[in-house]
């Protein structure tokens, strides 16, 4: 080891500048002994995340494929009393409806309002009020009276024989005959979690299949928004899922 000497210096005076230099580096040393630590620490959490990263693809890659129903693609919900109803999203999925899968012993529901979905119940001249309740109420929800933020709607309900569709109709509009039986329901929903599967849909029908649910009404909050909430209140489903059996608009959680 060398060491340079200052020979305009004295003894003391070289020596002081030594001592100065090693408080100097002992400093940096302990400095970068934390900073070590601290890498360390975080190398540590980062190859935690990472397993638990990869744990979860796999999860994901293992999962079998949840089975998908031909009416998933539709507004719909099963009736407490067990009737499939099912309701289009648009002008396209309305017409599909009305014109594939409206069939004689079924019923249907509509608003006299326009931007209201086609709902059918399946096998429904046999179903009982509750049944016909429910599909009222998911007509209204799922109609533009939740997204003007009225109270209720009115909906009416008909056999598939009274609906024609007439030259000069856009599409998913159609011409309605005969007697109509009307209903009154308030504009509210629910979402709700039956073992891993979201459902939806009117309040009482989302009660008969399962005890966790939420109940949604009119409000501000986005979807998104809410979703994540619903969620967090649910303690479980995908955020997709729970966006689909959401009505157009701004909503919120029930007290």
């Amino acid at each position: 080891m060398e060491v340079e000497i200052d020979l305009n210096k004295s003894v003391e005076e070289n020596a002081g500048v030594y001592y100065d230099r090693a408080k100097k580096a002992k400093r940096k040393l302990k400095g970068a002994l934390v900073a070590l630590e601290e890498s360390k620490q975080k190398l540590a959490q980062l190859m935690t995340e990472e397993e638990k990263f990869w744990q979860e693809e796999e999860k994901k890659k293992n999962k079998p494929l949840k089975k998908t129903e031909w009416y998933h693609k539709f507004h719909w919900f099963i009736s407490s009393e067990g009737y499939l109803c099912i309701g289009g999203k648009d002008a396209t999925s309305n017409d599909i409806i009305i014109k594939k899968h409206a069939e004689k012993n079924d019923l249907v529901f509509h608003t006299d309002m326009p931007g209201s979905p086609f709902f059918i119940v399946k096998e429904g001249i046999k179903a009982g009020e509750e049944t016909l309740k429910e599909t009222a109420q998911a007509t209204a929800s799922y109609s533009r009276a939740w997204k003007l933020g009225l109270g209720t709607a009115e909906v009416y309900c008909i056999k598939p024989e009274q609906v024609k569709k007439e030259l000069g109709l856009p599409k998913g509009s159609f011409m309605i005959h005969g007697t109509r039986k009307y209903f009154q329901p308030a504009l509210e929903s629910a979402v709700g979690l039956m073992g891993e599967e979201i459902i939806g849909g009117p309040v009482s029908a989302i009660k008969s299949r399962t005890p966790n649910l939420v109940i949604i009404k009119i409000g501000r909050e986005k979807k998104s928004d809410l979703a994540k909430r619903i969620k967090h209140k649910l303690g479980g489903g995908e955020l997709d899922e729970i966006i689909k059996f959401l009505p157009t608009g701004g909503a919120e959680i029930k007290k």
